[in-house]
């Protein structure tokens, strides 16, 4: 495997896992936080939020490791694995039935009594 190619591979898992976990945290619990669900779903949406940023971490830290020690490659292939499959499913879905994957509306907020 090319050593470019896995930096930047690296690269771009961190800068999304950062974003992912900074950024979209802030926007994403804000809708949910502000909307009608109840305290169990909240929390379990924010564990599900959190466990596919630290899979970004991970794969940045697999790839930047297999770089700098080609002989380990056959631990990229998972992250590559588990990162093509996700996308894919995304567009599947997105271009499926849930278009709302590919344009995403704000969720409604709602107060609670």
């Amino acid at each position: 495997m090319e050593f470019g190619l896995l930096i930047g591979g690296a690269l771009l898992s961190l800068v999304g896992a950062l974003f992912h976990g900074v950024a979209g945290h802030r926007l994403y619990m804000g809708n949910i936080n502000g909307s009608d669900l109840e305290p169990l779903a909240k929390t379990l949406s924010l564990v599900s939020w959190h466990t596919f940023t630290i899979m970004l971490l991970v794969g940045a830290g697999t790839l930047t490791c297999v770089a700098y020690n080609p002989a380990m490659n056959l631990m990229a292939y998972p992250i590559i694995l588990n990162n093509a499959s996700g996308a894919v499913m995304f567009l599947v879905l997105g271009l499926g039935g849930h278009r709302q994957l590919l344009r995403p509306k704000e969720l409604p907020v709602t107060t609670q009594s």
